[in-house]
């Protein structure tokens, strides 16, 4: 298991993007652009029934990458293994609809979703351009 040092966190915690990686039935890459959490545990944040959340239930593995987008030279890639979970899955919307949208509550919230936590579990760190 890798972990993620205070520079690869603080880069992190900034409000950029990330793609994060799944892989279909058939094995081949499915890649969306997500919200990052990494106030604790490394998440993020989907509704249950999309195609992240089928594809990790069926094969955890994942990979995560973060880039900056005033300098593409800094960026943080991550792979592991995918833990589902309802749990606070609700609150951390609203907190990550505060730190890339700048609203206390996440705006597209439909009231039959049901929100998913995705923790990553690294086992690959690599970082660029942090120094």
């Amino acid at each position: 298991m890798a972990t993620l040092d205070d520079k690869a966190r603080k880069f992190l915690e900034e409000p950029y993007v990330g793609t994060v990686t799944t892989l279909r039935q058939d094995g081949s890459p499915h890649s969306t652009i997500v919200w990052v959490d990494a106030n604790g545990d490394l998440s993020f944040n989907t509704a249950v029934g999309r195609a992240k959340e089928r594809h990790l239930r069926r094969d955890p593995r994942i990979s995560l990458l973060v880039v900056d987008p005033e300098d593409t030279y800094k960026w943080v890639a991550i792979s592991g293994r995918a833990e589902l979970t309802t749990d606070g899955a609700d609150a951390q919307i609203d907190k990550l609809a505060k730190k890339y949208l700048g609203q206390d509550e996440y705006p597209w919230r439909k009231p039959e979703e049901e929100r998913i936590t995705v923790r990553i579990t690294p086992e690959h760190v690599e970082t660029t351009g942090l120094d």
